[in-house]
């Protein structure tokens, strides 16, 4: 891409939902290691001597490590590890850099993935049983990835309500 009059419109459209749900996949195996260290330093740091002490606070800490993890690598390329290696990257609906605050914005509205699957876990357990349980958690989160399919822009919810998009990262000559 080059500056300047006659400069090509940047590359707007989306991966495919193969790719995305790959990088996803291994975010997620990257996030274990991201986490383990973050325990690791909260643990000694108030003196955790039993997992369930101080619960709370650790998920805090955990959230916020999280929050600092996507906020940073978006605000900075656009691209985690994961999203690099699968050549995606997020940027706004006119294909722009995020800000912090946009960045943040997106981070909180992709919770929308997991939190009602685990409230619905939660809530539901005991009525519906571990199968019904896991039927029903199932069945939202593939619709949930299933969205990018039915929707024209091809993106996420959170994508939507946070006013960013998922492009194909080509990588530069």
């Amino acid at each position: 891409m080059t500056d300047g009059p006659g400069a090509a419109s940047p590359d707007l459209s989306a991966p495919s939902l193969r790719r995305r749900l790959a990088s996803f996949l291994y975010e997620g195996v990257l996030l274990f290691g991201v986490l383990v260290t973050a325990e690791l330093v909260f643990a000694p740091l108030v003196q955790q001597r039993h997992a369930l002490h101080m619960r709370l606070w650790g998920m805090a800490f955990l959230f916020a490590v999280l929050g600092a993890y996507f906020v940073g690598f978006w605000c900075h390329g656009g691209q985690t590890l994961a999203m690099k290696t699968w050549r995606i990257r997020v940027v706004t609906r006119d294909g722009l850099p995020l800000t912090p605050l946009r960045a943040l914005g997106r981070y909180l509205a992709a919770w929308l993935w997991f939190l009602p699957p685990l409230a619905m876990a939660s809530l539901q357990a005991r009525r519906l049983g571990a199968a019904g349980t896991f039927a029903a958690v199932a069945v939202y989160m593939l619709a949930y990835a299933s969205f990018p399919k039915l929707h024209r822009s091809r993106q996420f919810p959170h994508d939507i309500l946070s006013g960013t998009r998922l492009v194909a990262s080509h990588p530069r000559a």
